[in-house]
């Protein structure tokens, strides 16, 4: 009896290799709708806030709920993998974002849009990271590249494209459709994930040993420890900005929270007989090095996913249509650039692809700190298509080479451990460039009036000539045209702060991501860790 069980079916050993573009198409489907939902919502906060009568403060849980929810899962999706299998974990997540965005779109108050939002949230979190591990387990060594670059450009493409996507449905749908155009792309995904993705054999037995441990030392108190500090950091970054940062007592205790918590996770995943999240791949300097640098990849990524909608919609006067559709160019170039990296990938050292990206991105940014109140699509579009082959070039060689030394049944908790760090390293990013954007606009506003202060000519031809060009249209009576040429004086001033402000913050983004070149030393893989020729075990 335990022979027959332990021993393949025969319908497993009769089954056909599954070709590995039909499982990459498959998965890719459910991480592309959670990167997109990351950034689409953004868009139709507005909206929101006036269909469910929230304040700006209440909306603002929309996307914190999602961002929070989906941290939590992501370390533990290898701990799940091993429990229930790859197959079964991504599958049931996948259910769950697409029960949560039936939901969402059904939603009449904003209790329930942040419930539903986190249940997406939730379905999302293991997305990302199972892809990852399946496509390292499917591709063959020597096309590793290839595979992190597939999963580079879905992974990227949904921010890209997210805001543009949302603007559109938005102008011409009802909000709740941003949710609903999830369904039937996920019914697709469940199905082709179904009928062409399997678990590895040889995984699944490691993965039945390692559970079976797991079961009999549950980390019961790794889980929580995890949880309450993940949560807490992800609030305190998501919500600090708005509550100003240590001013505020609730956002204070979250960090103080969150880093007594991490500390007590870290001490007990080192000591515990079974831990939930494998903590030990960090002393791999390769691993260490590589993640590192993609989460402050990924913290340049989403502070300029962020800020660049927002000079052009504030300051050059897009629409939100304009916006992303200008940003759309830096998706395509990274689609056209990261096949070709994956392709470099064997032929040349990581290191110097990656410091070839670091480079692009830092001339990217000073093309953008170059930005004016009279520049348009074009000087934004070169700075971001640079920026763009940037992004190409760093992605691929940082997720390659990062899991490069990793043992294929430990692919997921690396997988796991990556993920989560871009998602809190572009969190990070997010909340430090939106706070130096805040504080540079107030500075720059400060000096610019005080040149404008006393009996400076140019000053007073400026409110002159606005006071003369308001009395000449009659809109406004000649005794409050004064105060009103006063008022248009103000906002020009307050443009011009705020576009030094956005110099200032994409000239730093530069010169900052330029202090990761020394961290390129331990990024060190051998030449056989890239070009074995060893095929893969796609089937069960």
């Amino acid at each position: 009896m335990q022979a027959i069980a332990s021993s393949p079916s025969n319908h497993e050993v009769a089954r056909a290799p599954t070709n590995k573009w039909l499982v990459t198409v498959s998965i890719s489907f459910g991480t592309l709708m959670g990167a997109i939902d990351a950034s689409i919502v953004n868009v139709a906060l507005p909206h929101l806030q006036g269909a469910l009568g929230a304040s700006v403060q209440e909306i603002t849980w929309v996307s914190t709920g999602y961002a929070v929810a989906l941290v939590l899962l992501m370390p533990l999706t290898a701990f799940l993998g091993r429990m229930f299998g790859q197959k079964r974990v991504y599958m049931t997540c996948l259910v769950l974002f697409l029960l949560g965005s039936a939901l969402c779109g059904t939603a009449t108050t904003l209790t329930q849009l942040v419930a539903y939002r986190a249940l997406q949230g939730l379905g999302a979190g293991a997305l990302q990271p199972t892809e990852q591990a399946i496509l390292r387990q499917t591709f063959p060594q020597r096309e590793q590249g290839m595979a992190m670059a597939v999963f580079g450009m879905v992974v990227m493409l949904g921010p890209a494209i997210g805001p543009t996507l949302g603007g559109t449905i938005i102008d011409h749908l009802h909000w709740s459709w941003i949710f609903f155009i999830n369904l039937p792309i996920g019914a697709i995904g469940l199905f082709m994930v179904a009928s062409f993705v399997h678990d590895d054999e040889a995984i699944r037995r490691q993965s039945q040993e390692l559970s079976a441990r797991e079961r009999r030392h549950l980390d019961i108190i790794g889980i929580v420890l995890l949880s309450v500090s993940l949560s807490m950091l992800e609030y305190f970054l998501e919500e600090g900005g708005r509550n100003d940062w240590f001013e505020s007592t609730t956002i204070s205790v979250c960090f103080f929270v969150a880093l007594v918590s991490m500390m007590a996770f870290v001490v007990r995943e080192l000591t515990a007989p079974a831990p939930v999240v494998n903590l030990r791949l960090f002393r791999d300097p390769v691993f260490a090095s590589g993640t590192l640098i993609g989460g402050l990849m990924f913290a340049m990524l989403m502070a300029n996913m962020f800020l660049l909608p927002l000079f052009m919609q504030v300051l050059l006067g897009f629409t939100a249509t304009q916006a992303g559709l200008a940003l759309m160019p830096r998706a395509l170039v990274m689609m056209v650039v990261a096949p070709v990296v994956g392709r470099l990938y064997n032929l040349v050292s990581p290191r110097l692809l990656v410091a070839v990206g670091i480079v692009a991105f830092a001339i990217g940014s000073y093309l953008l700190s170059h930005l004016t109140l009279a520049s348009g699509e074009g000087n934004v579009i070169a700075g971001i298509i640079v920026q763009g082959v940037g992004f190409g070039f760093l992605f691929v060689p940082l997720t390659t080479a990062a899991l490069s030394k990793v043992p294929r049944y430990a692919l997921a908790d690396a997988t796991g451990l990556n993920s989560v760090v871009r998602q809190i390293g572009g969190a990070v990013g997010l909340a430090i460039f939106v706070t130096l954007l805040e504080r540079n606009t107030s500075q720059a506003r400060v000096a610019l009036v005080a040149h404008l202060g006393g009996t400076r000519p140019v000053a007073e031809q400026t409110l002159s000539s606005f006071q003369h060009a308001i009395q000449a249209s009659g809109a406004i009576a000649r005794p409050e045209a004064h105060q009103a040429a006063m008022r248009a004086m103000d906002a020009v001033v307050q443009a011009q702060a705020s576009v030094l402000a956005y110099e200032r913050v994409f000239l730093l983004a530069g010169i900052v991501f330029l202090f990761v070149l020394p961290l390129l030393y331990f990024l060190r893989t051998g030449r056989s860790d890239r070009s074995q020729k060893v095929e893969p075990h796609i089937e069960a």
